[in-house]
């Protein structure tokens, strides 16, 4: 998107709607070609908190979704909102991807120019801005939320909170899984399984290969992306290491268990015995080209969140039917997933103009009603937060088999702990958040790609994290 990473894409959405371009969450490529007419009922108690709002406006800033109708069906309900209570509300968008997005959204806070309201990945970003001082206290809300919809996805507990206050209300929850192809497991006599430890599902994604074929089974990349930085640090959890440390202020990064996950990576992507397996260019993959390759059907396995599986679906891809839905795998230190999903948070941003309409905005967005039309055209990547909001419409419940996973990933009890002591979610930090957002892992798997020793490009990694942190107000 260049240098310009905000655009609005509807003029005031009491007064009219426009049309908008594809777009990608966290690294989620692919659109939906059907459209949404869905016009939800905004709540009386909502509307008649908003009577003294009418006329008013606000701005809101949304993290691009993955397909055009689901964007158009946010839109919808944003619509419907703004003529039920008579507010215009400009709705634009961010590429969460760009490197810069926090500071681009920090000096417009600091400049008195920010949106009122938007909504951002909590254990991607909401540390960050909390640690700038950019967010007000929104607790008042998610109290009355929590009263009215039961308690929200378990996750943003950690992620919205510091010293003992909210400071993102809970959105939707985010799906992530990984997906494996079972109708090439079946072919190899291989029956699918809920649960893999790192080196069976290696294993399983060399067997099921055939380069004749164009069916490779590693569909993982270590470039710079959302999901090479997912899948490196999820990997280097299960075998017991971490960024930091529990409290989210000491990086603990350079440790035996790291280097044995990194040696292991590593060992995929030049042992010569592994090249059936990894597609050819998977060296110079983008963000979206594990989507793009696993919606054409040439890869047996992929880690992301539900958008590949939500296009599979929504386009009647034959993928979709083919498709075996299960948890991270295990590692030397885990004996469970330590998956956790993400939700989207929204933050209301200090100086806000019209903080009142966008407490509103944000109570009605999270309801089953303006959320299901959304969820219809993004299954599984966007779902409840909520979990009374889960049991509202016959849809989250029944709407697709993988639904099950989904919720019991959001609701699962937390922390969930290594053999080492771990434990996730760790304390949110913006030292970890900007870690990551700088591509120190994929940067690192990259140098041993190239030949350094695991080793010293873990060192390496563990110094350029401590410079990252002591620039976030943690030094070490």
């Amino acid at each position: 998107m260049g240098g310009d990473i905000l655009r609005t894409r509807r003029d005031f959405l009491g007064m009219g709607v426009g049309v908008l371009g594809a777009a990608g969450l966290a690294a989620c490529g692919g659109t939906s070609s059907s459209s949404t007419s869905v016009q939800p009922e905004v709540p009386k108690d909502l509307l008649d908190a908003a009577a003294s709002l009418k006329g008013t406006s606000m701005g809101l800033l949304s993290q691009k979704l993955y397909s055009t109708a689901a964007n158009d069906a946010l839109d919808s309900s944003i619509k419907k909102f703004a003529e039920a209570t008579g507010s215009k509300i400009e709705n634009s968008l961010v590429q969460a991807d760009a490197g810069d997005v926090v500071a681009k959204i920090d000096a417009e806070v600091k400049g008195g120019v920010a949106r009122d309201l938007a909504f951002m990945t909590d254990s991607r970003f909401i540390a960050q801005f909390h640690a700038l001082g950019d967010l007000e206290d929104v607790t008042d809300v998610v109290k009355a939320l929590t009263a009215k919809y039961g308690e929200p996805c378990a996750e943003a507990k950690n992620f919205c909170v510091f010293d003992g206050k909210w400071y993102a209300i809970p959105y939707h929850f985010i799906g992530i899984g990984s997906f494996l192809r079972k109708d090439w497991m079946q072919e190899k006599g291989l029956t699918p399984k809920d649960v893999y430890s790192w080196e069976e599902l290696r294993d399983v994604c060399l067997e099921i290969s055939d380069p004749g074929k164009r069916r490779y089974g590693w569909g993982m990349m270590v470039n710079r992306s959302g999901d090479g930085n997912g899948m490196i640090e999820a990997l280097i959890n299960s075998y017991g290491g971490a960024i930091a440390a529990n409290d989210g202020r000491k990086v603990t990064f350079d440790s035996p268990e790291t280097v044995q996950a990194v040696t292991f990576l590593g060992d995929i992507y030049t042992n010569p015995k592994y090249k059936p397996m990894l597609p050819p260019g998977v060296a110079s993959w983008t963000d979206t080209s594990n989507n793009e390759n696993w919606l054409a059907g040439v890869l047996g396995y992929t880690r992301n969140s539900f958008s590949v599986y939500a296009d599979s679906k929504t386009k009647k891809n034959p993928v979709y039917e083919n498709t075996h839905v299960f948890s991270d795998c295990i590692g030397p230190a885990t004996d469970k997933s330590l998956l956790l999903g993400q939700s989207q948070g929204f933050t209301v941003f200090k100086g806000a103009k019209n903080a009142p309409l966008a407490k509103l905005l944000a109570q009605y967005l999270i309801t089953a009603p303006a959320l299901v039309g959304v969820s219809k055209e993004a299954p599984g990547l966007v779902m409840p937060a909520w979990e009374k909001v889960w049991d509202a419409d016959p849809y989250f419940t029944g709407g697709d088999p993988a639904f099950k996973m989904v919720r019991t990933l959001s609701q699962q009890p937390l922390p969930l702990k290594t053999k080492n002591g771990l434990e996730f979610p760790q304390k949110a930090s913006a030292g970890q958040q900007a870690v990551v957002a700088a591509y120190v892992l994929t940067d690192m798997m990259q140098q041993v790609v190239q030949g350094t020793a695991p080793a010293q490009a873990v060192k390496s990694a563990h110094d350029k994290m401590v410079q990252i942190f002591s620039q976030q107000g943690l030094p070490q």
